[in-house]
């Protein structure tokens, strides 16, 4: 049996506690914290954004008691070079133009390739990898689980704001990010070969090195036995990435359990599911999706609590219910990005809105 493991992987801002700006941490917070949490810190391709990475983690609660020890490390570090930490999709104001990229080879040529289409790409993620080692189970769960992406996707938005300006969307990070090529949510396919013969034919044809330059909204890791889900823009308190990890660790053990007992959900087209990836993005959980069963229009608050009833039968198994029961808090209290609007509406000032990121942040730790 699975036991549907988890990882979570979150990119934070690095932010100038005076002007409230984007700012280069020169590596300083990612050296110090190797002393601490050794390779769970990682430098990304802008000089303002910091990765961490959980480990291994067996169940949900394993999982927060991580992700909270590295955000107050990296929280604590920050503090101690004059620096903040924030956790949203972009960050309210800051320019792309005038933020240093990290020198690496690999960020060199995917500059070098991908020219303003990388450097403008200043988005801050939340990954979650939910262990699965049968890889022909993982590319079934892939194609069904495609459906439900928009949901939990509408949930994490966070990400209002782009250059000082108020988008109009709840997650303006997905649309900065669909310059990359390999973006967006995936195709179908029937089997762990068809998806090795598409990997083998664009890394002979020069497209890509190797699969992780595949950037898709979830994905079956080409190195690691994990489905790993890239859509959510990364959420800023600590309970609500847990939340989302919790629901995407729950549908895999659904559908695997459905798939045992020989049924299956049905698999959508990208064409249909990109309908609801829209919406998501635009008008978070204050918006419609479509029921494409009913071939109506539902409201997305109501089609997350059926998604929540088709997973309730694995949940105690996961031990994931306290985790999960935060879904309602968030549907009550609104996603960050609802949160970042109010501050912005109370305010008047986007340099408030960063304040309110930093404090939202912490919190919890």
């Amino acid at each position: 049996m699975e036991k549907f493991t988890l990882g979570v992987e979150e990119e934070y801002m690095v932010i100038h506690p005076h002007t409230r700006e984007l700012t280069s941490h020169d590596q300083k917070i990612v050296e110090l914290a190797h002393q601490v949490v050794r390779d769970s810190v990682k430098a990304e391709m802008h000089q303002a954004v910091v990765e961490v990475g959980t480990g291994i983690c067996q169940n949900v609660e394993e999982a927060r008691e991580d992700i909270r020890r590295l955000r107050r490390v990296v929280t604590e570090i920050a503090g101690s070079l004059g620096l903040q930490i924030g956790a949203a999709g972009t960050h309210p104001f800051s320019h792309w133009s005038t933020q240093l990229i990290t020198p690496n080879p690999r960020y060199d040529e995917i500059v070098n390739e991908m020219q303003e289409a990388a450097r403008s790409n200043l988005i801050f993620g939340l990954h979650v990898h939910v262990g699965i080692a049968d890889k022909n189970m993982a590319i079934h769960i892939m194609n069904t689980i495609r459906y439900f992406l928009p949901h939990v996707y509408a949930l994490s938005c966070n990400s209002p704001f782009w250059e000082g300006r108020n988008t109009g969307f709840k997650s303006f990070r997905t649309k900065v990010f669909d310059k990359f090529p390999r973006t967006g949510l995936p195709d179908t396919f029937n089997d762990w070969d068809d998806f090795k013969n598409y990997v083998n034919l664009l890394i002979k044809t020069g497209c890509i090195d190797n699969a992780k330059k595949i950037w898709w909204d979830v994905r079956v890791h080409p190195f690691y036995d994990t489905i790993e889900f890239r859509i959510c823009d990364v959420p800023m308190h600590v309970n609500e990435t847990i939340a989302i990890a919790a629901v995407f660790q729950a549908l895999v053990a659904k559908l695997y359990k459905l798939r045992l007992q020989n049924m299956s959900f049905i698999v959508y087209t990208k064409a249909l599911i990109n309908e609801n990836k829209w919406r998501a993005c635009r008008y978070g959980i204050d918006g419609k999706l479509i029921d494409f069963g009913k071939q109506a229009e539902v409201d997305t608050r109501a089609l997350i609590l059926e998604l929540l009833d088709f997973v309730d039968d694995v949940v105690d198994e996961l031990g994931s219910r306290q985790a999960i029961g935060y879904i309602h808090e968030i549907l009550k209290n609104g996603t960050g990005a609802d949160r970042q609007l109010a501050v912005y509406e109370q305010t008047g000032k986007l340099e408030s809105v960063v304040d309110y990121i930093v404090a939202q942040t912490r919190s919890g730790l």
